[in-house]
């Protein structure tokens, strides 16, 4: 017997269904650093501006695993899909493949915190058992609602090592993180770096910063005034980037009230007005810089905004990294390097579980070798 016989694990359509102290200690337990993204403020946040919902298509469907004094031990944020908008990780083909063979890939059960390709813990538990249980009553959901899979999405290598034997398939990814290697300051970063870079980051940080002033708004700083002055800017990049941007002026609202503590502005004004603006949340041991926008345009403040003011502040708390979002190798030339991300995926359909475990069996080789390539490539001086 392992106990977990004596688990009951329930679905919650929401995490008003749970109370925050007992979720927040699944989701941030003492010996971890402090994730502000799992954390019932910021789900919830998203949960009651509608941003994830049954009418944005992120249904939340969330397990919680009680033992048999009914203490919550362990918990899966999981949210039934009918499309692959918000993640990230990207299925489309999966789900073309299975379509053309006459089947249906949606809906889905995601595990992840929508929206947010930033790593972290999935199944909220420590103990072994707990966690299998959860990932197979995962399945066993998906089985009983006709859901294609479960995906679990920038989840840790570990989590995905240990429940590969349970049926979920590995796919390895690549972001831009940067890292600190203990710099008491901003030149001691550039003074890793190759001459020629560090020219090139000092002509444009002062291009960017020419004529601006930038302020760094944190806590009870940020006012009404300037979260609607960021939110315009988000929706400008939002619109111009994919279209319809996920989030609205609701959620910004529950964050600066609930988590004002964790986030952090960036500001760029010129003449006293304002023209751009970065949005950063602070976790236990990393900065994660999350959203940016501008209304007027500006040489290299792109860069500044959400780069070099995130590297400046995380040196200042000593942070050990920033995690900078998806995507974007403009990011390796400004000290940001390869760091592996990782997701875990169960398929129903054994024709398409065999067909993308042979992709990946070709994809991930080639992650691999992008990121060693990308990494010969940092502006680090060589040979240190």
């Amino acid at each position: 017997m392992d106990g977990t016989d004596a688990l009951t694990i329930s679905v919650l359509e929401g995490l008003s269904g749970i109370d925050r102290a007992a979720w927040d200690a699944l989701a941030n337990p003492a010996d971890a650093p402090f994730d502000p993204f799992l954390s019932w403020d910021f789900l919830h946040a998203l949960e009651e501006s509608g941003c994830a919902s049954d009418l944005s298509g992120w249904r939340p469907m969330h397990l919680l695993a009680r033992d048999a004094k009914g203490a919550a031990v362990g918990a899966m944020p999981l949210y039934l899909k009918e499309h692959s908008y918000g993640e990230y990780v990207f299925d489309h083909a999966w789900a073309d493949a299975l379509q053309r063979a006459g089947g249906h890939y949606y809906p889905k059960l995601q595990c992840a915190v929508p929206f947010t390709p930033v790593p972290g813990r999935r199944i909220l538990t420590n103990d072994a058992s707990v966690e299998r249980a959860l990932v197979l009553a995962a399945i066993g959901a998906a089985r009983q609602l006709g859901a294609s899979s479960v995906h679990a999405t920038f989840a840790h290598a570990e989590a995905c090592e240990r429940i590969a034997p349970l049926g979920y398939m590995t796919r390895a990814g690549l972001q831009y993180h940067w890292f600190n290697r203990g710099y008491g300051s901003f030149a001691d970063f550039l003074a890793d770096l190759s001459s020629q870079k560090r020219k090139t980051i000092r002509r444009e940080r002062a291009r960017a910063c020419e004529g601006l002033n930038v302020k760094r708004l944190r806590g009870d700083d940020i006012k009404a005034a300037d979260w609607d002055f960021f939110f315009r800017c988000y929706m400008d990049t939002g619109a111009r980037k994919w279209g319809s941007p996920y989030l609205n002026r609701d959620f910004f609202t529950l964050l600066g009230e609930r988590m004002a503590d964790r986030c952090v502005l960036f500001m760029a004004e010129a003449d006293g007005v304002r023209i751009a603006s970065a949005l950063n949340l602070l976790g236990g041991d990393a900065l994660y810089g999350r959203y940016w926008g501008r209304v007027a345009d500006k040489s290299f403040l792109h860069f500044e905004l959400c780069y070099y003011q995130a590297i400046d502040l995380a040196i200042e708390l000593g942070l050990s990294r920033v995690e900078a979002g998806a995507q974007g190798d403009h990011k390796l030339a400004r000290g940001y390097v390869p760091a592996p991300t990782y997701s875990a995926h169960w398929i129903a359909h054994p024709g398409l579980r065999d067909a993308i475990a042979r992709y990946l069996e070709a994809e991930t080789p080639a992650v691999v070798d992008e990121a060693e390539m990308l990494a010969e490539h940092t502006p680090f001086k060589k040979g240190e």
